[in-house]
């Protein structure tokens, strides 16, 4: 395959993925506690180093490389804007931390914190899955169908009864893993956020960390850079054609 025509096919596909990563942070703009995802270009190297065939620093032709690729999708974690709802269930975090959550047999990361509780009087996130308390149980209130406050600290109070959610963090942010529904898997234990560091705000909400109007910037760059890719293609192809029907003349 002629280097051109292989160089603009890859950043066509490059920018695909891309696309994919803007168009899942527009769909999640108002969905609270989301983090927006980030695309991380990387040049590559030309196919025959890539296959062992050559070598960088070879000074062969080999040495004007592969085009670009998408070497990661990390996640951004920069806080959200604090919406006030009134809802006694909504928590919002302000600094750093994440609620815990048990979904089946495992559990996992949240900064979504619009809670409901269930007719037993379990406070479950909006899928159904149980947010877990300091002492890693779900949290049940006695009497669902009376108030409750949920101070600065993270304790849910109602009457004689105290319960504190957990707030936790991870060791380091290579260890949190996007999972989907707005959830994150972490590879080991979380650490507790201490007291004196965390507040916790009843009745508002943090709201998805995307910025539609970026996003939309980004989605219209990235449409035209794939439109000029395949333009590339569409011409190497036209001149590869061209060579060969003179050729065939010949």
């Amino acid at each position: 395959m002629p280097y051109g025509l292989y160089i603009a096919a890859e950043g066509a596909h490059a920018q695909a993925k891309r696309l994919e990563v803007i168009a899942n942070n527009l769909a999640n703009a108002d969905t609270p506690g989301f983090k927006r995802q980030l695309a991380i270009f990387q040049a590559r190297y030309a196919e025959a180093i890539e296959q062992g065939e050559d070598w960088p620093g070879s000074g062969s032709i080999n040495q004007i490389g592969g085009g670009v690729m998408v070497r990661e999708t990390p996640t951004d974690f920069a806080p959200g804007t604090l919406e006030r709802t009134g809802l006694p269930t909504d928590v919002a975090l302000e600094g750093e931390g994440f609620f815990w959550v048990e979904k089946g047999q495992e559990r996992f990361l949240t900064r979504a914190g619009n809670f409901r509780l269930s007719s037993r009087g379990e406070l479950v996130t909006q899928q159904g899955y149980f947010v877990l308390g300091e002492d890693g149980s779900p949290i049940v209130l006695p009497q669902p169908t009376r108030p409750f406050e949920i101070n600065s600290a993270g304790q849910i109070v109602q009457g004689g009864f105290r319960r504190a959610l957990a707030v936790v963090k991870p060791p380091s942010a290579e260890a949190v893993q996007r999972v989907g529904e707005n959830l994150f898997h972490i590879q080991g234990q979380p650490e507790p956020v201490p007291s004196a560091q965390r507040r916790l705000l009843q009745g508002f909400l943090e709201r998805s960390g995307v910025r539609p109007a970026l996003e939309l910037l980004e989605l219209i760059e990235t449409s035209r850079l794939i439109e000029a890719n395949l333009n590339l293609m569409k011409a190497q192809d036209q001149m590869l054609s061209g060579l060969v029907h003179r050729l065939l003349k010949v």
